[in-house]
């Protein structure tokens, strides 16, 4: 089917091609992409963006000698598909399966795991270094996006790699786009960068045809010099010049034959090279190259139509931005900070509507916690809304500037628990044991969309002093019991159905599984208890240590890590009173590798049939399921 693509097992195969082969490859991987990460899901249009430069870059370099690390890495698909991986595909963030970003166990192509933002340039900068040590002349380069950019750690990399005096380069993917549209200061630059493009072309067009001729060398150094002042009165320099980077571009990031041709030149300078490069996110197929944003990261769908926009579920995230816009309604003071994710967040209308009050502040987590605690000091209902896993970037920040100041910030913290697909960088496992840790803050997990409704409503009513996080969910599942009979008060659990024998306690999305599970144990003569507890800290230990006398095992249900949950929590409390009752403490371990989450909650021993296996084992009644 693939006249070229069958070919390319490895890198060598790709320099083998000539320039108009590398031409029909590129679209023989976009046809390739688009059929294949419809069936499995993915990230889609940021890899059909760098089809050319991932060509050009294998060209240029000698992999694995030298070394490419990705930043984030979901955009690596088509560099994992030339370096020998295109027959596990259909595997794709499947469990067992090729992973949705680079891995070290994978292939001795992926140099350093990825799955966050920013973090390329400090690692292939560490990279480069060790090579300095180790008297290596190999080749370093970080592939980092202009949303990326934007990250502190990024800007923190480059200031320490311009006092290099070793080749090391910077590839800067520019396609004016993170998950949603890139915003702030560098995003700024780059726009005047891209918006002058008369001395680029000409300079472009130059190195093209010099290149043609064996004294093309000689004419172009004698012409740096000209070449230089041209630049400054057109453009003048670029903060990465000022930074001790050598600049090239902006370049078409979509022409192989010149990517190359700088690539190659960029690996003669000795010190920092940054060459910045023009792509467009989605290239080669046109619902993603009309919705970016949309095809960013996709679920399965039919390649020929594309991605159906008829109704969709209501999901925790889009009932968080709704409640924000019900809020900002009545209350002047609500504002929403998020953190270049205000599509996935379900922040987007408030956005909109409340544009004066909404605060988008680029792949800068730990600036938009204390941002917001800027915002709090000053009387403003600041909502921070992030996902679990990029919210942990910001630890300190919680601890240092919100929590021993006890200001009313309220983190909704999104994609709470298992993710799914993505694996072990996405997954929101650790927040329950890091928010329990900070002094003053309040730790809430609604069990359905009523209850997050009613959690965001109390945290903006100031009837609270201090931080509070409300953990929640991916996706829409719910429990099949109606919670929302039982309206939410702070500290208050929820007794879902009362027994005896097993009192098991739960919170947010485990609730779902708690009621399965009091189902297989009923058909096995149990009458078990379950606990919605929907305040994990402070813990309200009376009501705990009250129900755990009156039964025989106490179970708790935590869709995080045991080390620092609610769970250990319990056991604590229980230990402390010196209660006479057996203890079960499910959660999951600190590392969760990728696939659906029903495959991982078997894996991991948190779906139903396990944990009421567990159970029964506890109560010396194994092998009954």
């Amino acid at each position: 089917m693939f006249h070229l693509l069958d070919r390319i097992s490895c890198p060598e195969d790709v320099k083998k091609l000539n320039i108009e082969e590398t031409h029909v490859l590129a679209e023989e991987i976009r046809a390739f992409l688009i059929d294949s990460v419809s069936k499995t899901g993915g990230h889609l249009a940021s890899n059909l963006g760098v089809v050319e430069l991932t060509i050009a870059l294998l060209r240029a370099f000698d992999l694995p000698e030298d070394k490419i690390v990705w930043d984030v890495g979901h955009q690596s698909y088509v560099y994992k598909l030339l370096t020998g991986r295109r027959d596990k595909f259909s595997t794709l963030r499947k469990y067992g399966g090729l992973a949705g970003f680079p891995k070290t166990c994978e292939s001795e192509f992926d140099c350093f795991n990825t799955g966050h933002s920013s973090t390329s340039i400090s690692a292939a900068l560490g990279i480069a270094k060790a090579n300095i040590l180790k008297g290596s002349d190999a080749h370093t380069v970080a592939v980092i996006g202009d949303g990326a950019l934007s990250g502190g750690m990024a800007t923190e990399a480059l200031c320490d790699a311009g006092n290099l005096k070793k080749n090391f380069i910077v590839v800067l993917n520019d396609n004016n786009m993170s998950i949603s549209k890139s915003v702030g200061g560098f995003t700024k630059h780059l726009t005047k960068l891209r918006s002058v493009p008369a001395y680029f072309t000409f300079k472009s067009r130059i190195e093209r045809e010099l290149s043609r001729f064996s004294w093309g060398d000689k004419i172009a150094l004698f012409l740096k010099k000209f070449k230089d002042l041209v630049k400054h009165i057109l453009v003048g320099n670029t903060v990465f010049d000022d930074m001790g980077f050598t600049y090239f571009g902006p370049v078409d990031g979509h022409d192989v034959e010149m990517l190359t041709l700088i690539l190659n030149r960029a690996k003669l300078v000795r010190g920092p090279v940054l060459l910045h490069v023009i792509t467009k996110k989605g290239k080669g197929y046109k619902f993603a190259e009309k919705h970016p944003a949309v095809y960013h990261g996709v679920s399965t769908f039919e390649a020929s139509v594309g991605i159906s926009s008829g109704k969709r579920h209501t999901t925790y995230s889009r009932i968080a931005g709704n409640t924000l816009c019900a809020l900002a309604e009545r209350d002047n003071n609500i504002c929403v900070v998020t953190a270049a994710m205000s599509a996935g967040t379900g922040t987007d209308e408030f956005a909109e509507r409340f544009s004066r009050k909404f605060f988008d502040v680029a792949i800068a987590e730990q600036h938009a916690v204390t941002f917001a605690a800027g915002l709090a000091i000053s009387g403003l209902k600041p909502f921070v809304v992030i996902y679990s896993s990029f919210l942990q970037r910001a630890y300190d920040q919680i601890l240092h500037d919100v929590c021993l100041q006890n200001l009313n910030v309220t983190f909704c913290i999104d994609r709470a628990g298992i993710v799914g697909e993505d694996g072990e960088t996405h997954h929101g496992l650790f927040d329950i044991a890091y928010m329990s840790a900070m002094p003053n803050m309040t730790v809430l997990a609604p069990a359905s969309f009523a209850e997050l409704e009613q959690m965001m409503r109390f945290a903006a009513s100031g009837a609270h002093q201090g931080p509070i996080a409300i953990r929640y969910p991916r996706g829409y599942l719910q429990p099949e019991t109606k919670t929302d009979v039982s309206p939410f008060v702070l500290g208050i659990p929820h007794t879902v159905r009362q027994g005896k024998d097993v009192c098991i306690f739960c919170a947010g999305l485990m609730l779902t599984i708690g009621e399965k599970v009091c189902a297989l144990l009923k058909e096995h003569g149990l009458n078990p208890t379950l606990v919605n507890l929907r305040t994990l800290f402070p813990l309200n230990t009376e009501f705990v240590t009250h129900m755990a006398k009156k039964h025989k095992l106490v179970v708790t249900l935590e869709d995080g890590v045991v080390k620092g949950g609610f769970g250990e929590s319990v056991a604590a409390a229980l230990a402390e009173r010196e209660v006479a009752c057996k203890c079960l403490v499910k959660g999951y371990a600190p590392v969760v590798p990728h696939g659906s989450p029903k495959e991982l909650k078997k894996l991991c021993r948190m779906d139903e049939h396990s944990i009421a296996e567990d159970i029964l084992e506890k109560l010396n009644r194994k092998g009954e399921i």
